[in-house]
């Protein structure tokens, strides 16, 4: 696991109070069952190409406040988001719920739990 300062740690653990979290079994189970959602990867693009979610799209934490209203301009549409580990997504689900979106969730775990647990990833 990587080691996270505790500045950066204190933001997260704000965020995370005002937030909603899913798990990687929730989120493979959705994805199983086919249901409506836009999943947005949220790492840096090098993390991206080395692989990812299948039927994901990749909106760096960067540029996602940024874009996110033209990929995505309904804020009712469900989003989940994820990362390396769930702390970057947990900031980013905070971001865009404070941009209006109402039907965010942070996959808690992030990749890294979905790699553990065996489950696909796909790369472009």
């Amino acid at each position: 696991m990587a080691h996270h300062s505790p500045r950066f740690l204190h933001i997260v653990a704000d965020a995370k109070k005002r937030i909603r979290e899913t798990t990687v079994d929730e989120v493979n189970a959705k994805l199983g069952r086919r249901q409506e959602f836009v999943l947005i990867d949220v790492r840096e693009e090098s993390e991206w190409a080395r692989d990812h979610l299948p039927g994901a799209i990749h909106l760096g934490k960067g540029v996602i406040e940024r874009d996110i209203e033209t990929r995505i301009p309904d804020p009712e549409t469900p989003i989940i988001v994820y990362c390396g580990g769930g702390y970057r997504s947990a900031l980013v689900a905070d971001s865009l719920q404070k941009m209006g979106y109402k039907n965010v969730l942070s996959m808690d775990g992030g990749i890294r739990d979905w790699r553990n647990k065996g489950l696909p990833l796909t790369a472009e």
